[in-house]
């Protein structure tokens, strides 16, 4: 039952908790790719605070920035700008909005038939692995020499070391705060390492404490407003085909903890639509895609507190950090060892939740028809891309949900040829 009785003080408190629970993979994307992490939050918050509204206030849910477009997000930013690569982001929510009329002509039950989990479940695979490349050689051995490479590993290690620990041993409230743990672990020691190690001449330290100096106690995000270009849109924008399944299947997993129908009301037409705008929000205002976040739907299940209420709470909390300038500064701090000891596991338990769809949905993997559609969807999705000119190139995530869609329409349910027992 929906817990609605709470008070002011225990909403603030639960919102807080939310606001934890999402706070470390919301500013691990926009870092990565090279945005300002500080307006990541905002547009996160924001973001939240569009959709409620636009689904009524009915659905639980928060939207942080989403990991299906980070690795063309940070491609376009370095080839193209950060302006390109968030107009094209405000492209992609645009997307939803024709994925949320598509829903409202056809039906949500006729269109969740094409996306079963032997369709969703390889394709949420693929986007963690394809993205795990970026951890090693973008975050850890980047710009390093031999004598600063065992001090990037020895930070990356004990964030995941720390992540892992949190997890599986401890109890109570840290339990639901493992990577927040594994930032503040690694940052400690990295700042250990900074001060310990040696640089050599011409080589960059470890840590850069450089953005204090200029920051203030108010100090709005670095917003900067979108530019367009047909190379950036193409890129990004079909992505918005795999999160549309991501979408697909985070409002069913909500739905099911707090045990209501939510295809139905407020309606999927609307959550997509809120999803769109929410992404079209942080586009306008230089901030990564966003999508609902099942972070925070886990700790819904945990706390049985299903109120709406308490997540919007922590949008507001996230808008509030983000204008308060030692935090900005603090996050521009944070080494890419940190980042890329929390990103091997975030991006493996993408890849993981994929593998967990298709289990909880009880995929039969004897079928040969089933082991086709994963088969040829995951090795599509990893390994093939197709170059269309020098900039711009589809990407593997949108071909592998492509094939997913395209199979499981085509190939009968029954292929196996069955032996008849004599």
């Amino acid at each position: 039952m929906e817990q609605t009785k709470n008070g002011w003080g225990t909403k603030a408190l639960l919102g807080l908790q939310h606001m934890f629970a999402m706070f470390g993979a919301t500013i691990v994307v926009p870092a990565i790719t090279g945005l300002d992490p500080a307006v990541g939050l905002f547009a996160a918050g924001g973001g939240t605070l569009i959709f409620h509204f636009l689904t009524k206030r009915k659905v639980p849910v928060f939207l942080g920035s989403s990991f299906a477009f980070m690795s063309a997000i940070a491609f376009v930013v370095k080839t193209e700008g950060k302006e390109y690569a968030t107009g094209a982001v405000m492209a992609a929510g645009a997307c939803y909005l024709l994925f949320a009329l598509l829903v409202k002509l056809v039906g949500p039950d006729r269109i969740k038939k094409l996306f079963p989990a032997i369709v969703t479940g390889p394709v949420i695979v693929v986007i963690g692995l394809t993205l795990a490349p970026t951890v090693i050689l973008g975050d850890i051995t980047h710009d390093s020499v031999g004598g600063l490479l065992w001090t990037k590993w020895v930070v990356a290690a004990s964030v995941v070391v720390t992540v892992v620990v949190v997890s599986i041993f401890i109890k109570g409230f840290f339990k639901l705060l493992p990577v927040l743990c594994g930032l503040a672990v690694g940052y400690i020691v990295a700042v250990i390492l900074n001060a310990a190690v040696p640089v050599p001449e011409g080589t960059a330290s470890l840590m850069n404490f450089s953005p204090f100096k200029t920051a203030q106690i108010i100090q709005l995000p670095k917003f900067h407003l979108p530019a367009f270009s047909l190379s950036s849109i193409l890129l990004i924008a079909p992505i918005s085909i795999a999160t549309f399944m991501e979408h697909i299947g985070d409002i069913t997993t909500n739905g099911a903890v707090v045990g209501k129908n939510f295809f139905e009301d407020p309606g999927l037409h609307r959550t997509l639509i809120g999803d769109g705008l929410a992404t079209m929000f942080a586009g306008l205002i230089g901030g990564p895609a966003n999508t609902t976040y099942g972070e925070n739907t886990g700790v819904l299940a945990v706390t049985k507190n299903y109120n709406p209420q308490v997540l919007r709470i922590a949008a507001c909390y996230a808008m509030g950090l983000s204008v308060i300038g030692y935090f900005g500064a603090f996050l521009q701090t944070i080494p890419g060892p940190i980042i890329g000891g929390m990103s091997i596991v975030l991006f493996g338990m993408i890849a993981s939740i994929g593998i967990r769809t298709m289990a909880e949905a009880h995929v039969d993997f004897t079928s040969s028809r089933n082991l086709l559609i994963l088969s040829i969807t995951l090795v599509v999705g990893i390994g093939v891309t197709i170059p269309v000119n020098e900039s711009f190139t589809v990407s593997g995530v949108a071909l592998s949900a492509l094939c997913g869609i395209v199979l499981n329409a085509v190939l009968p349910e029954k292929i196996d040829i069955k032996k008849e027992t004599a």
